[in-house]
Parts: structure tokens; sequence; C-alpha cells
């Protein structure tokens, strides 16, 4: 079996020439390997291809020179990997005739090495055979898609378990302009078969590297066929990035960036911004029912499980909260909930039957086994902020585990929001370490630090790094508000940062528990030079959106 990777690899050549060809996607754990015979800062897809191929089952790659990072990859498995068919394919920069001719020599030069290799021989008349089949095999897809939210993906190698994640959800994908993408362009023809083939390939939705292209207009041409535009990048992958911040300054569509690293870890935090995407692009239904006198109320109930904390609100037919509750999560997300709906309960005078509906969000929300169904926290947040506050356009969430800066419209509806749930810098966990340092409770830190006289700079947030700055200061005689103040400080900077990628509109809302540290809104509040709108309790913003969608789809179902 030979790998590939490129949508401009010639598979079908070496098909012809009885190779089994597999697209690697891969879908590692980690990259041991490809940390020790690799530059840190090689890209993670390129390392999750090494990883699969070390591992075993190819006889063989082949690679093309899209980047700086695949060279490299080239270079270690043809010195790991010395017995195998490690090719690479050097695709011309030019389209058009001159650069299918030059493709066209370059291709039958990997056939003859190919030959060399195994000694299967490229024949003519089985490869246009091949393609011949090939070709007439293709049909349109005419299949009804009216009312389904139509995606379309750019940027770099979006893997079939991504697209997956999308059809799983009714989603139509309209275009795929990735590495990876548009269905092959097979040109058949009897006469000079391998240069038409050629000139197919090229013809392909241009490759970032590719020059005299029309690539800009053609990406905001296709855009326009779509709802909103899903941008995936891999991770240290530069060019893909700054390609995606000039779309996002001129694209008038609604727009997700996903940067992946190939593990099996990431795959929920790619669900989540999928999710939340595809919410966003929904219609947000804000409804309250006034029963008759005498009818019995209706109640519903949101669940965020969290982290660090489950939150849990009771709300009724006029969307006002019967009760709500707040307790920490345990070592299984399924047991606090349980737990925290029974005293929710309790707090309603309710019984679980009076419940009509429950929706669950947060990281936990799909190891809720009662609830019926479960929206991402990026909409229950927004949908909760606007509840609180219908002035809000701006929210800040710094929760236990991770962080997240979220844009509303006028009708509160999501239109752009940003996630840091790689890296626990400047979150709830973050803080805790660094009050365990400080040797005080949590609930003081932010007290502790509106006391501080001196400015101090903490010039780390990584959790370990910035531990170690925090006992060097303590070391020196630092006094703890002073320290207490500079790490509410470091938070503020890196939430300002994460703030401005979706804009700096007022008026701003700060949500999860970490807006309970007086020292960190008063930082923030420094930072953005506006003050910060915080509801009585910061932790069921979340809880609370989740119980309005809860609300919309009961009173949907009447």
């Amino acid at each position: 079996m030979l790998g590939y990777i490129c949508k401009y690899a010639p598979i079908e050549i070496l098909e012809s020439m009885g190779a089994v060809m597999k697209r690697i996607e891969p879908q590692v754990s980690n990259f041991n390997q490809a940390d020790t015979l690799m530059h840190p800062n090689i890209c993670s897809f390129a390392k999750g291809i090494l990883e699969e191929v070390l591992a075993g089952g190819y006889e063989g790659v082949i690679l093309t020179t899209c980047c700086d990072s695949i060279r490299r990859l080239y270079d270690v498995l043809k010195e790991q990997l010395p017995d195998r068919f490690i090719y690479m394919l050097d695709t011309p920069r030019i389209t058009g005739d001159g650069g299918a001719a030059l493709y066209e020599k370059r291709i039958l030069e990997m056939a003859e090495a190919y030959k060399k290799f195994s000694g299967r021989t490229f024949c003519l008349s089985a490869f246009q055979n091949l393609l011949q089949e090939r070709t007439a095999a293709r049909a349109e897809d005419n299949a009804s898609k009216e009312g389904r939210i139509s995606i379309g993906i750019a940027g770099a190698r979006a893997s079939e378990s991504l697209k997956s994640v999308l059809r799983e959800r009714n989603v139509e994908v309209v275009f795929d302009l990735t590495c990876t993408g548009l269905e092959r362009k097979l040109l058949y023809s009897r006469q000079n078969t391998v240069l038409e083939y050629s000139k197919g390939l090229l013809a392909q939705f241009p490759c970032m590297r590719m020059i005299n292209t029309d690539r800009d207009k053609m990406l905001l041409a296709y855009a326009d066929k779509a709802d909103g535009v899903l941008y995936h990048t891999v991770q240290f992958c530069d060019n893909y990035s700054y390609e995606y911040a000039w779309l996002k300054e001129i694209l008038r569509k609604p727009l997700l960036l996903l940067e992946t690293d190939y593990t099996a870890q990431s795959y929920g935090q790619v669900l989540t911004r999928i999710e939340a995407f595809l919410e966003s692009l929904k219609k947000t239904k804000k409804t309250a029912v006034w029963l008759p006198k005498g009818e019995k109320a209706m109640y519903v109930l949101g669940i965020d499980s969290g982290s660090t904390s489950t939150n849990a609100v009771i709300m009724d037919q006029n969307r006002e909260i019967k009760a709500f509750s707040v307790v920490r999560t345990g070592a299984k997300s399924g047991e606090s909930a349980n737990r925290i709906l029974a005293q929710v309960l309790e707090k309603a005078n309710l019984k679980r039957e009076d419940i009509g509906r429950i929706v669950s969000t947060g990281y936990g929300r799909v190891s809720i086994p009662f609830a019926d169904e479960n929206v991402t926290e990026i909409s229950c947040h927004g949908r909760g902020a606007h509840y609180f506050n219908p002035a809000i356009r701006t929210i800040l969430d710094i929760g236990g585990q991770d962080s997240k800066a979220i844009r509303l419209n006028g009708r509160g509806e999501v239109v752009d929001f940003v996630m840091n749930d790689k890296c626990a810098a400047g979150t709830g966990r973050f803080l805790e370490m660094i009050a365990r340092t400080l040797e005080v409770d949590i609930d003081d830190l932010g007290p502790i630090a509106l006391q501080s006289t001196e400015k101090i700079e903490i010039t780390s947030m990584c959790s370990v790094f910035a531990e170690s700055e925090v006992i060097s200061l303590i070391a020196n005689n630092k006094e703890k508000s002073d320290i207490a103040d500079g790490v509410c400080h470091a938070i503020a900077n890196k939430s300002y940062s994460l703030l401005k990628r979706v804009g700096l509109e007022k008026e701003f809302m700060m949500t999860g528990g970490v807006a309970k540290n007086p020292g960190v809104v008063r930082a923030v509040e420094e930072k953005l030079q506006a003050s910060l709108y915080i509801c009585p309790e910061p932790e069921i913003v979340g809880a609370a959106g989740a119980a309005l969608y809860a609300l919309d789809s009961l009173i949907g179902k009447l």
C-alpha cells in the first residue's frame, strides 16, 4: 500500500501499475518519535504523517513539494525507512500548458522510479482504461438540500472526520477548497493521455504555493454559495493563518477558524467549535408564554456541566428563574449532574416530573443521561448573557479550564467567538495553583490583590513557569498582595488579546467563576478602559441559556 497526502498526487498512475493507494489521515495520540526526529515547530500534520508511517503498513509514501515541513518529512522518512518507496514529486508552481508539460515529465519519472522499486511497469492502455472508468462513473448529486445549513470549507487539509461531523448534523458541505478537497478533476483523452491528465490535476482549486492564479477571487466567489465558512488550519502552519486573517477582514459571511493538531484528543475541542458555529447560523428564537389563570405552569431545566462547577437553572414559561444551584464538579460529570438535579428541584419545591424539558451544556453535556438535548456552551453563554442584559455585545467567559470571547449582535445571537481550551493559563485552575503557592484561600486571592501597592509583572502565563516565577518572587520577599495583583493583570492581558480577536464592542460582560475574583475584574476593566457587567451569580449564565433553549423547544412542540 502506498500512502499519499496531496490532491495533486497522480494516484491513478500508480493504481494502473497495481499499487493500492491510501490518503493518509493521521490520528495519533502523541508525537513521541516525531519530536525526537523533527524540529519542534514542524507542523503537527507532518509529525502525524511521520508517526503513522513509522508505525508500519505502507510500502511507501508519495509526497509533493507543498511546504518546508513536508520537505523535512521526506528527509526524515528517507533516512528512517531506506527500504521503502519514499518519493518527493516536485509539483509545478505554474498551471496551464507549460505547467502540465512539466508535470507530465515528472509524473512519468515517478512511474519509472516505482517500476525500479516494485518491478511493476506503467502501461498506457491500462491507465487509459482506468481513467475511462473513473470519468464515466462520475455523477452529480441532485438530492434535495432545502432547509439544510450550508457550509464551505477552506484552508488546509480538512480531515474526513471533520467532514463527518458536519454530515452527522445534516449540514450540506457546498465546497471543500482545502488540500484534500474538491473532487479530483480527471481529464481523459486517447491522445496525449498523461498530458491531459496532468492538466486536470493542475486545474483543481489552486494550492497557496501556486503562482499567477486568482485564488483570492475564487475563494470569495465560492464563499457566496455557503451560509458560513469553516477555515481549517494546522498547528504551526503560518501560511494559512495569514490567509485566514485576510479573509476575516474582507469576507461578509460568518467565518470560523478551526486549528487542529491531528491528535485524537483534539476531537472534543473541534466538536464544540463546530457545533457552536452551526448553532450561531440558526435563528435564535425568544418566546414567552403566559398561561391562562389556573393552568399548570411549565418548567424547564438548564444544566451546565463544567470542569470546576456544575450549574443548574430552573425556569418557568415566562422566562423567570424559579431556582438555581452551583456545585463542584467531581470526578464524574454524571454524578455531579444527578446531585445538582436533586438539589435544584428541592430549592424550587418541584419534582422531576414537573420538568418539561432539560437541555445540557458545557464540556460534560454529553455525559448527562437525563438531558433531552445538548447545546454548546458558546451558544448558551451568548443566550444567557442577552437574557441578563440585552445591551451586552462582548462576553469574556473564564471558567475552570478554558477561556472564551464571544460577540453578540443586537438580537443576542452569536456572531463570532474564539476559545482558548488548549492551555490552562488564566483559568480557574491557574488561579487555584497560584493561590496554593501563595498559601491563601482561592476566595481571598482577589481581595488580597486589591490591597497591592507595588506593580509586579508576571512574565509567563504558562502554569508551570508562572508557579516558578511566583516562588522566586516570594523568595525575594515580595508581598503576597503585589504578586496576586501581578497575576490578575497577567490574566487581564491574556483576556484582552482574546477579546480583540472578536472585536472590542461595548457593552462588556464577564461570566464564569473567575468573574467572582475582584482583582481579575478590576485588572480587565483597566485594560479595557470600560466597566464589566457581572450578574449576581456569574456561574449560571450558561445554564440560564440552556434553560432558554429548553423553553424554546418545549413551546415549539405545544
